[in-house]
């Protein structure tokens, strides 16, 4: 394993932001809190036309105060997944070490970041956030959505390989290595389901497990959804069975 300690590196955040602005400063703050440790932070907010409360204006304000914040301004965006990979890009670009993904307004919980820097700091190549494992907790969920988040990580080790309690988290940390094998993979979802893609390119690199508290924001998932989710599931199977996975 290639050891970097947090104290030398340069750790980029990717969030991408949507109508946050009541928790939009709060959320930042409380993320670059727990990062401070680290030699150089930036903190990407990834906002584009779906935002309409003023959460841009808002965080543009702050980067007055905050140099650990930028806003990036991604118009062309066609749906969630190019938010985030726009913000991979862009900590790539800016010379990032380690990349942390997280959600915005608190969904994800930026307490457990530290046990996020204590693993990759170890020397993995990737840490994934987990709700299934023990010490992980998945909060204000209805029923039907901890059947999906549990049936598709059972569904996609089986059909993948993997062995991952949770293939459908989205707070994870990886090395600016790991995250250019994945972008030269190619991401093909448009929807959440991306997040299984990505754990699916890095079954064979060093991987560690984390557990995270994850509030819901949403309570239902929509039917395209799961077909996208469903249609880049078998796809990636394919992969597997030609040996391309």
């Amino acid at each position: 394993m290639n050891h970097k300690k947090r104290d030398h590196i340069y750790l980029g955040i990717v969030c991408p932001m949507a109508n946050e602005r009541d928790v939009a400063e709060r959320s930042v703050t409380a993320v670059l809190d727990m990062t401070s440790v680290c030699k150089r932070v930036t903190f990407f907010a990834v906002l584009d036309n779906v935002s309409r409360d003023g959460t841009r204006d808002l965080l543009e304000e702050m980067t007055r105060r905050e140099q650990r914040l930028q806003v990036v301004w991604s118009p062309e965006n066609r749906c969630v997944v190019d938010a985030y990979i726009r913000g991979y890009k862009e900590a790539l670009q800016a010379g990032c070490d380690w990349i942390l993904e997280i959600d915005a307004g608190f969904s994800h919980q930026p307490e457990d970041i530290p046990a996020f820097l204590e693993k990759i700091e170890q020397g993995y190549d990737c840490v994934f956030g987990s709700r299934f494992c023990m010490g992980g907790a998945m909060a204000e969920s209805i029923l039907e959505r901890r059947i999906i988040s549990r049936g598709g990580t059972i569904l996609a080790n089986l059909l993948l390989g993997t062995k991952l309690k949770d293939m459908t988290s989205g707070f994870e940390m990886f090395t600016r290595q790991a995250m250019e094998m994945i972008l030269q993979r190619g991401i093909h979802s448009c929807g959440h389901f991306f997040q299984t893609e990505i754990k699916a390119y890095c079954r064979r690199l060093n991987i560690a497990i984390v557990p995270i508290y994850y509030r819901v924001p949403t309570s239902r998932v929509g039917d395209k959804v799961l077909k996208d989710a469903l249609s880049n599931l078998m796809r990636l199977w394919r992969l597997r069975l030609e040996g391309k996975l």
